[in-house]
């Protein structure tokens, strides 16, 4: 069985050189063991900046979690967290609307299970979804990704959205047998 713990070293190494980490992060009651932060701008302009063309602002927001085991009640929680406290406060930063320019907020979480979740668990996790617009999305929209790992089996979980998370999580176990 590979470690949660070892596994976390190695899928923070990865984030590192793209993403502002910071560990035991905590958020109200809940201790993350991990949190990462992107942050991307990019823009067009004619002749000098002041002849702006578009700007646009890409955000993700990367929460690792350890758990022993992974339940319906975990993925509730998740999606009260979503709405309650990280979709007001990290994408729109309790304003009405996000900043101006901004394109996409990634709400992603990572959670490393020891034991795989039951059959029940693994369909909702692929049905696990949210994704808000902002003024009929002329200020982008928002959008959970979910990634569940597990250390027994060495299999990867993901919802439609945190689909491309599995490649690098996959990875991690191969690099880990080596």
């Amino acid at each position: 069985m590979v470690s949660s713990d070892a596994y976390l070293q190695e899928l923070l190494r990865r984030y590192q050189a793209s993403f502002d980490i910071t560990e035991n992060y905590k958020l109200n009651e809940n201790v993350f063991p991990a949190y990462a932060m992107f942050h991307s701008e990019s823009e067009k302009y004619v002749l000098r900046k002041e002849a702006q063309l578009w700007a646009i602002k890409t955000f993700e927001h990367v929460f690792f979690m350890k758990k022993n085991s992974f339940s319906p009640q975990d993925l509730i929680d998740l999606k009260e967290l979503i709405i309650n406290k990280i979709e007001p406060e990290f994408v729109r930063k309790n304003e009405k609307y996000p900043e101006k320019d901004h394109m996409c907020s990634y709400i992603s979480f990572v959670v490393m299970c020891d034991s795989a979740p039951d059959a029940e668990t693994k369909k909702l996790i692929k049905k696990f979804h949210f994704d808000k617009g902002y003024l009929f999305s002329f200020r982008g929209h928002s959008e959970a990704r979910l990634a569940v790992a597990t250390m027994d089996t060495k299999e990867v979980f993901t919802n439609y959205a945190g689909k491309e998370l599995k490649p690098m999580l996959f990875d991690i176990y191969k690099k880990m047998e080596d």
